[in-house]
């Protein structure tokens, strides 16, 4: 809908219909929810709108911020953000419509052939071998412990809490500490293996329960803190790639650590944790997958949190993930899958993590374009949880035998 004649000269003029027919071609695709775009030519239009869902309201700047989209997928949408190229008062429904309306709108947001070549060559390039591992992990989670202090809740637990109505943060997170535990069932006195043990949350929990733990990160500021927190408890912390564990345990645990794996090393992945399982012993695992329609595109090509966030990271394609499993020796049982709570995380973690940037609570030694860039990242996620191209799970997988 046009309301006023577009400004700009000749050539501003002559080039808007080039981009009102990618705009077109967003339109035909969005089935669910609507967006409420301002344009640089002046006019006003209304995307979608054939059935309910989110309203987006978005100002597109100037016009590379459509041609940075569809030629550069999600890591264009975000440089063209962080140029100033395109504003919204809530980005979240934005990333919701894509992921929502993911099969319609086709590739119209993915990479073209250039960027995909570029990225996906920078990305093999991160793989999570044993050279690249620790420092694809330091990348990420060493950005230090005063920053995530800053907008965690207090017991440090960064995954997915589980919630039971209108609890708060921590609670819901003391939740799905329990539902792991009790998922491996394992009785005061048992040794447990965490794979990827965060800040400590699961360790203290475990250990309060009366069982003993060995946790292990590649994080040398993690390991720090786990040491102190559970000083006292029978926990012993380590920097250790987990292709390194040796003995055997009662249980695993491994909370949203296998995203940080990759592909190629999921089968080493579960071959670790079946070794370190005594025959009949359970693994509670929560992990992120990607939607099975959305994973071949996602598995040729790089996303925006794979090449601004976590270096060497992929998301779990469930089916291939399972299968290895068996082949692994592990039965795969309980599955509860339960996004809308990451979504819901992920929501109050912006809450504090904005409340904190506001009340000059971030370390001073990240600039504005850290913070922006995170801001986004929370924002991105939450939408694809929202969208339901991604999803949470908890599984519990035992090794076979007696």
């Amino acid at each position: 809908m046009v309301e006023h004649p577009a400004p700009g000269g000749r050539w501003a003029r002559r080039v808007a219909p080039l981009y009102h027919r990618i705009l077109d071609r967003i339109d035909a695709g969005l089935e669910e929810g609507a967006i409420e775009a301002a344009v640089p030519d002046g006019t006003r239009r209304l995307i979608g709108g054939r059935r309910d869902g989110p309203l987006a309201i978005v100002t597109i700047v100037r016009w590379r911020a459509l041609r940075r989209l569809i030629t550069g997928g999600s890591i264009g949408w975000y440089e063209a953000w962080a140029a100033g190229d395109w504003t919204s008062p809530d980005p979240v429904p934005i990333f919701d419509l894509f992921m929502r309306n993911r099969t319609m709108l086709g590739s119209i947001a993915r990479a073209k052939s250039g960027a995909r070549i570029a990225a996906r060559v920078l990305h093999l390039l991160r793989r999570n071998d044993r050279s690249n591992a620790r420092r694809n992990i330091a990348a990420h989670y060493d950005l230090g412990n005063d920053f995530f202090e800053a907008w965690l809740d207090p017991s440090m637990t960064y995954s997915s809490a589980l919630f039971a109505g209108n609890e708060s943060l921590e609670r819901a997170q003391r939740r799905k500490i329990d539902a792991i535990l009790d998922r491996v069932a394992v009785p005061p006195g048992g040794i447990l293996l965490e794979i990827g043990c965060g800040w400590g949350s699961l360790a203290e929990a475990a250990a309060r329960r009366g069982l003993k733990v060995r946790a292990i990160t590649l994080a040398t500021e993690q390991q720090r803190v786990v040491a102190e927190r559970t000083r006292g408890l029978p926990v012993a912390v380590s920097l250790t790639d987990y292709r390194d564990v040796t003995g055997q345990y009662d249980a695993v645990a491994s909370v949203e650590m296998v995203e940080s794996v990759g592909e190629p090393f999921w089968r080493d992945y579960l071959a670790a944790v079946a070794r370190a399982l005594k025959p009949g012993g359970r693994a509670a695992l929560q992990f992120i997958k990607i939607a099975d329609d959305v994973w071949p595109a996602y598995s040729t090509n790089v996303d925006f949190i794979q090449a601004f966030v976590f270096p060497g990271g992929m998301l779990i394609h469930e089916p291939r993930f399972r299968a290895l499993a068996a082949e692994a020796g592990l039965t795969w049982q309980d599955r509860h899958a339960f996004g809308q709570d990451y979504a819901q995380t992920l929501r109050l973690w912006r809450e504090q993590f904005e409340a904190a940037a506001a009340a000059g609570r971030l370390p001073a030694r990240f600039d504005r374009g850290f913070v922006e860039l995170w801001r986004y990242y929370l924002m991105y996620c939450e939408g694809g949880f929202r969208g339901g191209g991604i999803d949470v799970v908890q599984i519990t997988m035992k090794r076979e035998g007696l």
